[in-house]
């Protein structure tokens, strides 16, 4: 006998009260002709209805189980490609890392490789400005030694990046630059003097010293030459001038002041000899 699927029970049931009228009438054929009793045909059929019926509910269990399993089937797969996409961008990203790793690992190579090369010419810089200082004219000395001296201590410093050291470095090359083309007037101790008076000096650019007593009767300058200094009152109303005009107190003017003759540059070999 063929089995239908679910939604089909009805025209299983209608086929089966077809048969059955079918097979009523041979048998009550044969109840007048001797044959099979017409009470056992219909218990036969029902047996054969009820195992249909069986049959059927059994195919309807399998068929709801294969859906379920198709279902579990197919999120299976969405799970694994997802796992596999997912998998595909953590190797991306391992490489991107390993990538960087070796940048940076690079990048020290080259930072250690700079370091050799950078300190011994910030040496040199440092070792530079301090003789510059030594040999100018000597103007608050003091502050610039202890400049110089912070630089020097900042040197021997691991904790300080090389970058740091060098812009400090640089920092105190472009003050010494800027006093070159700056009108400064300060009190202050004149150096070598035997009385050891305090001054008001007046220095003019990094060109010229001068000084002042506080009194205003002894006036002189810094001799480049003799490395010492000079009285000379006849600078008296030029320097009174030149306070005037560094503590903003009068307009700018011409000032006469001592200036050096120019000289003819030396090669570095001679200078360092």
């Amino acid at each position: 006998m063929t089995l239908f699927r679910r939604g089909r029970i009805t025209t299983l049931v209608a086929l089966a009260g077809a048969v059955l009228t079918w097979a009523a009438w041979p048998a009550a054929a044969g109840e007048k002709k001797g044959g099979v009793p017409l009470e056992t045909i219909v218990q036969a059929q029902i047996a054969a209805d009820k195992d249909a019926v069986e049959s059927q509910k059994r195919i309807n269990d399998l068929d709801d189980q294969a859906k379920s399993m198709l279902t579990k089937y197919n999120l299976l797969v969405a799970e694994a490609e997802s796992m596999n996409q997912y998998s595909d961008q953590l190797a991306l990203q391992v490489k991107d890392q390993n990538q960087a790793i070796a940048s940076y690992n690079q990048q020290l190579v080259d930072i250690e490789n700079t370091a050799r090369e950078v300190m011994p010419m910030m040496e040199r810089m440092l070792d530079q400005i301090d003789r510059f200082v030594e040999l100018d004219i000597p103007f608050l000395l003091e502050n610039r030694r202890e400049r110089i001296q912070k630089l020097k201590d900042t040197m021997a410093k691991a904790d300080v990046a090389i970058s740091e050291k060098y812009r400090r470095i640089v920092e105190a090359y472009q003050i010494e630059l800027d006093f070159g083309r700056t009108l400064e007037a300060y009190d202050g101790k004149l150096d070598g003097d035997s009385q050891g008076r305090t001054v008001k000096f007046l220095r003019i650019g990094r060109v010229t010293l001068l000084y002042q007593t506080l009194d205003g009767l002894e006036t002189g300058y810094w001799d480049r030459e003799k490395k010492g200094w000079v009285v000379d009152n006849s600078y008296r109303a030029a320097v009174k001038q030149g306070f005037a005009v560094a503590l903003k107190q009068g307009a700018p003017e011409l000032i006469q002041a001592p200036v050096p003759a120019p000289v003819d540059a030396k090669p570095a070999s001679e200078t360092q000899s």
